[in-house]
């Protein structure tokens, strides 16, 4: 299909192996006003892409192109777009867009925005030679990343750095990290740079060994103790179980932060495993805040992403191999 303008589409939810998305022919349209048209050079595969995909996250636009961790150029701007350029390099994450005159976006909560819009659920992301964004809620990117190490800072990097807000652990504080994908990666490298001790669990003996090799002091399997009680704890499987674990491996008054868009169920607990001002926090999305937040730490510590590259026309096979466990930190899709 050669340099063709084009996307990735999902129309019916099915499974990653059956390979969902179908290639089409799309060209790009003129950007609206506030509006940016993106080339893109690169775009983060993400397990919440493999869940629309797959029907555990349902359909909100059919059909769709998925994708929320887009690295492009800007390749036209809309009317009143000011402080954008052709040539430009552009970010795109989840959060598409908000309202920005709900009492949630009044107060630097964007995120909860009951009007708020996600990229690659609501509007069209990044598993295409093209994307449209809004001028004010793309993103900056540090110099020091190229396109595809930048990409995975787009959804893992943003939503655990939050997960790491959410979780309220403080420089020195020990803490969990339940499940070792793209996000965790990024995640244990911002918190080794605040201080904290890290304890891993992941069902994954070669994620345990390269947790450690980044500075975990102790990895285990999930249902694993830790050797000290946890000050918090983030959980990264899409799993209550894995929520439940954390909180046992808790100590009191900590918080258990979940970071997931979709779990499978949040199972019955004895209150004894919450009681002692243990907390329960769900992560919902980010604001732009916290991602410039973000960015500029990333470039400060400097994290360094993992990642495999694949071609546009093999999403499915990033997404089958994310559904099978196989990527080694995060996939990222080339044009």
């Amino acid at each position: 299909m050669g340099g063709s303008p084009r996307a990735m589409v999902l129309e019916h939810a099915a499974a990653a192996a059956s390979g969902p998305l179908r290639s089409v022919a799309r060209e790009p349209p003129a950007p609206a006003e506030g509006m940016l048209l993106l080339r893109v050079a690169a775009c983060g595969v993400c397990r919440t892409d493999l869940q629309l995909c797959e029907g555990d996250l349902a359909m909100r636009k059919r059909p769709i192109v998925p994708g929320h961790q887009i690295v492009g150029r800007v390749e036209a701007v809309g009317a009143g777009v000011t402080d954008w350029r052709v040539g430009d390099r552009a970010g795109v994450a989840w959060l598409a867009g908000s309202d920005g005159t709900c009492d949630k976006c009044r107060s630097g909560r964007e995120n909860l925005c009951e009007q708020a819009a996600f990229t690659g659920w609501d509007v069209d992301g990044g598993y295409a030679t093209h994307a449209i964004a809004r001028a004010d809620f793309a993103l900056r990117l540090p110099d020091g990343f190229d396109d595809l190490a930048a990409a995975p800072l787009l959804c893992g990097g943003v939503i655990g750095y939050r997960s790491l807000k959410r979780s309220a652990i403080q420089p020195g504080g020990r803490l969990g990290l339940y499940g070792f994908g793209a996000s965790a990666l990024i995640t244990l490298q911002i918190a080794r740079h605040w201080g904290c001790r890290i304890f891993v669990a992941t069902r994954s003996p070669s994620e345990q060994e390269r947790a450690r090799s980044l500075g975990a002091e102790w990895t285990g399997a999930t249902g694993d103790t830790p050797p000290e009680p946890l000050d918090g704890a983030i959980t990264f499987a899409p799993s209550g179980d894995v929520v439940r674990a954390a909180l046992r491996a808790c100590d009191r008054g900590a918080t258990v932060a979940i970071n997931a868009i979709h779990l499978d169920r949040l199972p019955e607990m004895p209150y004894e495993e919450l009681w002692w001002e243990r907390r329960l926090a769900s992560v919902a999305n980010f604001t732009r805040a916290d991602a410039t937040e973000f960015l500029t730490l990333a470039a400060q510590i400097p994290v360094r992403t993992s990642f495999e590259t694949h071609p546009l026309d093999d999403a499915n096979v990033a997404l089958a191999r994310l559904a099978r466990g196989e990527v080694r930190g995060a996939a990222v899709l080339v044009p």
